[in-house]
């Protein structure tokens, strides 16, 4: 049977990772829970639409061989890549690994189904639909931001677990620390206490970003703000479309129009205000991510709890281009790691320097 420290080690040696102690301290859970996970019945194929029909599905696991795992760390210490190793190796058919901001929008749009079918608990036939659908799900970077996400994800991994799926996920913030300060918070702290009990939580400690320190290769990121700023910017522009004409792009998106006023081919470019300032969401994000391959932001401003809203925004922006690879040249007024330096929000934006910085790789990009 494939194990995680076999794939980690094979890793190594072609290059693609470098040796990280506190990594390999995580190893012997990451075997332990592939060991428990067998491959069980085929995947039920969805009648009528993926949110609708399959109420029903393979028996239930024992907890025991469903426990999970709920692994956090500072930015860049390695906890997606393990995660990535944990799929690779997991000998069972039904699997999925997906960021969780785009699962809690697949989710939300699963309980408008059922409500506008007469559903009265809709929280039930969504999480049976994604029970019979994957009996591991591994979700990058978990947190809670949203009520109307944190009002619903203690009931929903209930379900989930007594179904037997298990469920790994990164996070930058222990459990206890998940939603702090949020509204109603009370109502939320039974999804910690879940977290315990069906999942176990580990610390991963790495000293080193490996996400910094990464060959650099034709500028992509524009600061302090000005005249310099926006001249390299046109230049780059300039290089990038090979001067062929743009013309604006409309995104659709649930009723909603997003417009990026300049785009060439799989390539736009808009003003910061344009994106983060309008009342846009994930869903808006991710369709803005699949869209184009390269996006040119002009105008980051700095970010602090005065534009919080804003640099939510932004954050969860940064998140789908991430995800998506899509190429990011930028304008700021500083860089990544001094955009956002205190207030509310700057614990959270560490991860997103750390990303920014990432994306400034010479080979980044789809």
């Amino acid at each position: 049977m494939p194990s995680v420290t076999t794939a980690y080690e094979a890793a190594i040696a072609a290059g693609r990772i470098s040796d990280d102690a506190a990594q390999r301290g995580v190893l012997p859970a990451l075997d332990a829970l592939v060991a428990r996970l067998r491959d069980d019945a085929p995947a039920q194929s969805a009648r009528g639409g993926f949110w609708r029909g399959l109420l029903g599905g393979a028996p239930p696991a024992p907890a025991e061989q469903t426990r999970g795992l709920y692994l956090w760390g500072g930015v860049g210490r390695g906890k997606s890549m393990l995660m990535d190793l944990v799929m690779e190796t997991a000998p069972i058919s039904r699997k999925r690994r997906v960021h969780f901001h785009e699962f809690m929008q697949e989710i939300q749009a699963g309980l408008n189904e059922a409500r506008r079918q007469g559903q009265q608990d809709a929280v039930r036939p969504v999480a049976m639909n994604v029970a019979a659908q994957a009996r591991l799900l591994c979700f990058d970077e978990m947190q809670i931001t949203d009520i109307a996400d944190a009002m619903i994800v203690g009931r929903l991994f209930q379900i989930l677990f007594e179904q037997g799926v298990c469920v790994v996920t990164t996070s930058n913030r222990p459990p206890d620390d998940l939603y702090k300060n949020g509204l109603n918070r009370q109502l939320f702290l039974p999804f910690i206490a879940l977290i315990h009990e069906r999942m176990e939580v580990i610390e991963l400690a790495s000293a080193q970003d490996h996400r910094q320190g990464r060959a650099r290769g034709a500028e992509v990121w524009f600061s302090p703000l000005g005249a310099e700023a926006r001249a390299q910017m046109d230049a780059a522009w300039l290089e990038e479309t090979g001067g062929e004409a743009a013309g604006p792009l409309v995104l659709e998106i649930k009723g909603r129009k997003v417009e990026l006023p300049q785009h060439s081919a799989r390539t736009a470019r808009v003003p910061f205000w344009d994106l983060c300032a309008a009342n846009l969401g994930p869903a808006d994000y991710l369709a803005v991510a699949e869209a184009v391959d390269t996006l040119f932001i002009d105008s980051i401003p700095q970010l602090s709890s005065s534009n919080f809203n804003e640099a939510r925004r932004f954050v969860t922006l940064i998140d789908a281009l991430y995800e998506a690879r899509v190429r990011l040249i930028a304008s700021a007024a500083a860089e990544p790691e001094n955009l956002y330096v205190e207030g509310e929000g700057a614990f959270e934006f560490e991860r997103t320097a750390s990303r920014l910085r990432e994306m400034q790789d010479a080979n980044w990009g789809r």
